[in-house]
């Protein structure tokens, strides 16, 4: 999660192993939605992700490899970031 203005307001960039992809939604006054075509393509169960914005651009990398460039006007302020998972996934923090 990042950009994160309250708990109904954020975006957040998601890789799924189980489902073979990785996009980037939006939350807005608590409703979600898909801001990119997903990426296809095998995901590894163990990855890092990376987001960059500057102003409205977002850019998603997956173990160092840009995989989603968008641009959206609706969270162009700096916010919060939090990690957000699904009850079965195993995560780890560095740095």
């Amino acid at each position: 999660m990042f950009r994160l203005q309250d708990a109904n307001n954020y975006y957040i960039v998601r890789a799924n192993a189980l489902e073979d992809n990785y996009r980037l939604y939006q939350s807005l006054k608590g409703v979600g939605g898909n801001l990119r075509v997903p990426t296809s393509g095998y995901f590894r169960r163990v990855a890092r992700a990376q987001v960059e914005c500057v102003g409205n651009k977002i850019i998603c990398y997956y173990d160092g490899q840009k995989k989603i460039e968008a641009t959206d006007d609706t969270f162009k302020d700096a916010g919060k970031i939090g990690l957000w998972t699904k009850a079965d996934s195993v995560t780890y923090f560095d740095d």
